[in-house]
């Protein structure tokens, strides 16, 4: 997802206000709450991004959504910012906290693609590959193209262990 200026910037906001008042593992579960369900829902992503739509009404569908399961601090700011006509940024803000968060922590996320489902001693290995002080946050995804072996994406580097590479680079040799 492409993140706006204005988004990361109320995250940033909510961010350090989290960290100074000591509620930010509660405000990043929240966060990362609103933003999978708003992603997850059609029909509230429409109603946030509506233009029509007053921002009483959508504070009181918010309120109604996550009421009892979002702290009181992120209903606060939730109000600001629908208050402030930017309701339509709360996914984009969202998805900016979680990342945010992830980097305040140390967390670094490692998208493993794979032909079948690791076990976890493959999990731990490709862990140990890696070899950082970071958390590793393990994000794995099957792909049976590839064929075998493994793909790991961090940021933007890249290691490819699959035979659907080797198989391509040795095809290349023999051209």
């Amino acid at each position: 997802m492409v993140q706006s200026l204005a988004g990361n910037r109320y995250a940033q906001s909510l961010l350090e206000i989290a960290v100074d008042q000591n509620q930010l593992d509660a405000v990043y579960n929240d966060m990362h709450l609103i933003g999978t369900t708003i992603s997850e829902s059609k029909d509230l992503s429409i109603l946030l991004n509506s233009p029509v739509v007053k921002s009483s009404k959508k504070n009181d569908v918010l309120n109604a959504v996550f009421g009892a399961k979002i702290s009181d601090h992120t209903k606060k700011f939730l109000t600001l910012v629908t208050d402030r006509n930017r309701a339509a940024l709360l996914e984009d803000i969202a998805y900016s906290f979680v990342n945010l968060y992830k980097e305040e922590r140390n967390i670094i996320v490692a998208e493993v693609t794979s032909a079948v489902k690791l076990d976890d001693n493959q999990k731990k290995n490709i862990i140990d590959l890696l070899k950082t002080d970071a958390t590793i946050e393990m994000v794995e995804k099957i792909d049976p193209s590839i064929i075998g072996g493994f793909i790991v994406r961090v940021g933007d580097k890249q290691i490819d262990a699959s035979i659907l590479s080797e198989l391509s680079n040795l095809k290349q040799a023999l051209n």
